[in-house]
């Protein structure tokens, strides 16, 4: 048998994760909640998913930019606002958006009615950025821009401030 062949079969006892309904990490911030499916510990650190839901008129974090993953979202139901550098994108239900390295980008809830999106993150670096989060909040500290841009940093994350 090549060695190609031998790295291709699958595991004799594969561990698999099933998440069900209402299971999962909960991390509330503010008006948004939270659920990690995944946080990359069933998949070698190379996927972490979560669902959130942004109540109506939640704004999202500082405009950012991941320099070592990509971030997806599909919006499952409500509108999502992206934006862009300085382009807006309201994304609906059954739309994809998947953020390269690199890119500029926020999000908002600007509706009346709540939104629900499953987010993936490729690799799984940025979960715990929404740990960090939960955790300023717990010591009773406000959610502030700087706190947010603190906990992005650990994560190799910044601020896009001139929105190329």
């Amino acid at each position: 048998m090549t060695e190609e062949a031998k790295h291709s079969e699958p595991q004799a006892d594969p561990a698999v994760s099933v998440v069900g309904p209402g299971a999962g990490e909960t991390i509330v911030l503010g008006p948004t909640r939270m659920r990690v499916l995944e946080d990359g510990s069933h998949t070698g650190g190379r996927l972490a998913i979560a669902e959130s839901v942004l109540a109506p008129h939640t704004q999202g974090p500082p405009q950012h930019r991941h320099a070592r993953h990509d971030e997806g979202f599909y919006i499952l139901s409500g509108t999502v606002r992206f934006t862009v550098g300085a382009e807006d994108y309201d994304a609906t239900s059954g739309t994809l958006v998947m953020v390269p390295p690199g890119t500029p980008h926020t999000f908002a809830n600007p509706t009346d009615q709540p939104a629900v999106m499953l987010s993936t993150f490729t690799p799984d670096l940025y979960v715990q950025y929404f740990r960090d989060l939960q955790e300023v909040l717990a010591d009773g500290r406000p959610l502030t821009r700087q706190a947010n841009i603190d906990a992005m940093s650990r994560y190799a994350t910044e601020p896009a401030t001139d929105h190329t």
